[in-house]
C-alpha cells in the first residue's frame, strides 16, 4: 500500500467518526450558552480533530431545529447583521445526556476491541 493509500484510509476512517459524534459535539457546545453557527464552526475547528466546513454544520443544526433539539432566536450583532442563535431544547438536553451517558461504555469497548492483547507472563508467544 502507497503512503496516499494510507492516508486516504486514514482519512475515511476520520471522516466516519467525526460523522458519528458531530451532532453530539454541537449539541455540548451549546450545554451551556446559546451559540451562532460561525461560532460553532470555530470552536470545532479550534478542536482540530472535529474540523468542519459551514457546509455541513448548517445543514446539521437545520435537522436539530426540525428534530426540536435546539430552537433558534435572532440577535443583533455589534460587527454586521443580526444572528441566528441556536440554544438547545428540553429534547436536545436529554439527547444530550443520553449521548453522555452511553459514550463511556461505547468508547472504552471499543478501546477494547482495538489494543493488541497482552501476552501472560511467562508465554512465549
Amino acid at each position: 500500500m502507497t503512503p496516499g493509500e494510507t492516508a486516504a484510509k486514514q482519512a475515511r476512517a476520520a471522516v466516519q467518526l467525526r460523522k458519528g459524534v458531530l451532532e453530539y459535539c454541537v449539541l455540548a457546545l451549546m450545554r451551556d450558552r446559546s451559540r451562532y453557527g460561525v461560532e460553532l464552526v470555530h470552536a470545532l475547528e479550534e478542536s482540530g480533530v472535529l474540523a468542519t466546513s459551514q457546509g455541513t454544520v448548517y445543514p446539521l443544526l437545520s435537522r436539530l431545529r426540525r428534530d426540536d433539539l435546539v430552537t433558534t432566536t435572532w440577535q443583533e450583532s455589534t460587527s454586521g447583521p443580526p444572528r441566528r442563535y441556536y440554544a438547545l431544547t428540553d429534547g436536545g438536553r436529554a439527547a444530550l445526556d443520553e449521548f453522555t451517558r452511553v459514550w463511556p461504555a461505547f468508547r472504552d469497548t471499543v478501546d477494547a476491541f482495538l489494543t493488541p492483547p497482552t501476552a501472560p507472563p511467562g508465554d512465549p508467544a
